[in-house]
């Protein structure tokens, strides 16, 4: 008799299942304001399908919703610096995708701010390669199908963030991380990126504060501050 708990119980693939909802929900606001800026239903899913990361999309359509076809470039460039942060990703997945050559192009697709919360947020290597696929292939689904959605409604639905959809991935890590804050050290990290986000945001182009904000796990990292303040001794 084994305690092996089936696939589809696994407390990752739960939380990847979740974290997918909530990330579709606001699905449809992206759909629905991308046609709103100019682009058409197909257009709009084919970003979906190729450039699959929110924030890089969102930032596109806006751009593009502010300033027309002539921002085209500003609206790549914007997409681009938000898109920045995925290849950090990649470096951290790596391990724990495994190799491969189609694992690793596959892998590269869903390697998203999702799929890297959820994995990282398991205790092992087994727990963290399911967390990532689960969550990668579930956003990846889920987004594309309310993208859809979102985009036939149009202006039918009007801004979706009026609803609240664009808050529900955000509370979805929020979910995530506040089991994680039990130690100075991760307490300090989140703190101090939330200030740096919220400081850099309305003065910086999008994308840049989320780089900056990243920076600070770097610096705490690399120089192991906190590590041991508050632990109490063996």
């Amino acid at each position: 008799m084994t305690d092996e708990v089936p696939l589809s119980r696994h407390p990752a693939v739960r939380q990847g299942l979740a974290v997918g909802a909530a990330t579709a929900a606001y699905g449809v606001s992206f759909g629905a304001l991308s046609v709103a800026s100019g682009l058409d239903i197909w257009q709009t899913c084919v970003l979906s399908l190729f450039m699959f990361t929110g924030g890089s999309q969102f930032a596109l359509v806006g751009v593009l919703a502010s300033g027309g076809t002539a921002s085209g470039p500003a609206a790549i460039a914007s997409a681009a610096l938000l898109g920045v942060r995925n290849a950090a990703y990649g470096m951290r997945m790596k391990t724990v995708v495994g190799g491969g050559l189609w694992r690793s192009v596959a892998a590269a697709w869903v390697t998203i701010d999702e799929s890297t919360a959820v994995a990282l947020a398991q205790h092992d290597a087994s727990s963290r390669r399911i967390g990532f696929w689960a969550t990668g292939l579930a956003v990846f689904i889920g987004w594309n199908i309310t993208t859809l959605l979102g985009a036939l409604i149009g202006d039918v639905l009007g801004d979706t963030r009026a609803y609240g959809l664009d808050a529900a991935a955000a509370a979805a890590f929020l979910a995530l991380l506040w089991p994680r804050l039990t130690r100075l050290q991760p307490v300090a990290v989140a703190v101090g990126a939330a200030v740096v986000a919220a400081c850099t945001t309305p003065v910086l182009p999008a994308g840049l504060p989320v780089i900056l904000a990243a920076v600070v796990a770097i610096v705490v990292g690399a120089f192991n501050w906190f590590s041991h303040a508050g632990e109490k001794p063996a």
